[in-house]
């Protein structure tokens, strides 16, 4: 199953309505699926800090695959995207594990950070953290914010990558911070997202400001509007950028994806609303290790379909199959040089 071709509903015309309607109003779970229930441990980091990974409760046999879902800025979860992968890990026998970046699982985290686009080192610490913690094949997925960083963790441990998961899907990312970051403060992205994604980005900088007053211009912090803005005050500084601009700048994993020696697939709707058409990757700019989808209908993580009011288990369903795909030819790989 590919969604190289897929058509969003008649009734939603465009990328902004594919966005907003497949987070607020499709359905998550289709017709006798229950509400997906989540086990949660928190694993204590290396730097005295914490990370929350939420794994699916449904029953897996003991050597199961598990898929490591990183999820967009802001997000969780209860996003919309990691709620449909649940049950799609369910009918295929997989665990679902979501780590949260630090911050995002409901609860501040201890010290004077957060998390960021290009934050390689958390995925980095998360993924050898469930290699050794899970039995079976180990799969990531990154979606939007996370998708960058995941991309960016592939791109710089380059044949190192395989080592740890079998294969990546990296989902409506803005590979290019740049054109993403410029392209929010714009015209209607920044009316219709920006606030949301502010309206708990800046409380949260603020209880890092009380933890150490201080530690930004609280001042201009509070004046800010759009995210150029806010990683400019908070973001960058206080994650060791000189400012905004150098921050999207190095966290950007577009420069790196001809690195990327794990089979990693590519995917971004040309109507995403979040990331510029012209800023998405070429062939030219991928290894061969790299599979781009790029269809011309989606919005940012949307691909809601079927009829009224639509699902959004169609790009989880295809992301799978395609993980899958990968997952039995590293098994066959293995079965013949002896490893399996």
């Amino acid at each position: 199953m590919s969604l190289e071709q897929f058509r969003s509903p008649w009734w939603q015309p465009g990328g902004h309505v594919q966005t907003i309607w497949s987070a607020l109003y499709a359905r998550r779970h289709l017709r006798g699926q229950t509400v997906s229930a989540w086990r949660r441990e928190r694993w204590e980091t290396d730097d005295g800090d914490f990370i929350d990974v939420d794994f699916s409760s449904h029953a897996v046999p003991a050597a199961a695959p598990t898929l490591a879902l990183f999820h967009g800025l802001e997000g969780s979860s209860a996003s919309h995207y990691a709620q449909a992968m649940a049950h799609i890990c369910e009918q295929r026998g997989w665990q679902l594990a979501v780590p949260h970046f630090r911050g995002c699982s409901g609860e501040a985290n201890r010290l004077l950070r957060a998390y960021h686009s290009g934050d390689a080192a958390d995925v980095d610490w998360v993924l050898r953290s469930l290699r050794a913690y899970c039995d079976g094949p180990l799969l990531a997925m990154g979606v939007s914010l996370g998708g960058n960083a995941l991309a960016r963790w592939a791109g710089l441990q380059g044949r190192e990558a395989a080592d740890v998961v079998s294969a990546a899907a990296v989902v409506c990312a803005p590979l290019d911070l740049v054109a993403g970051g410029v392209q929010l403060g714009k015209g209607l992205c920044r009316w219709l997202y920006t606030p949301m994604f502010m309206k708990t980005l800046v409380p949260k900088a603020l209880g890092k400001w009380q933890q150490s007053p201080g530690l930004f211009d609280k001042a201009r912090l509070q004046r800010a509007r759009t995210l150029h803005e806010f990683d400019d005050v908070f973001t960058a500084p206080v994650h060791g950028f000189v400012d905004a601009d150098d921050y999207w700048r190095k966290a950007s994993a577009k420069p790196l994806l001809k690195q990327v020696a794990l089979p990693m697939l590519l995917l971004n709707a040309r109507n995403d609303p979040f990331v510029p058409v012209h800023s998405l990757p070429t062939v030219a700019d991928v290894s061969t290790s790299v599979q781009l989808w790029q269809p011309a209908h989606g919005g940012h993580v949307g691909f809601s379909a079927g009829p009224w009011p639509a699902h959004v288990q169609a790009m989880p369903q295809a992301v799978a199959a395609w993980l899958a795909q990968w997952l039995q030819n590293r098994n066959l790989q293995d079965q013949e040089t002896g490893n399996g």
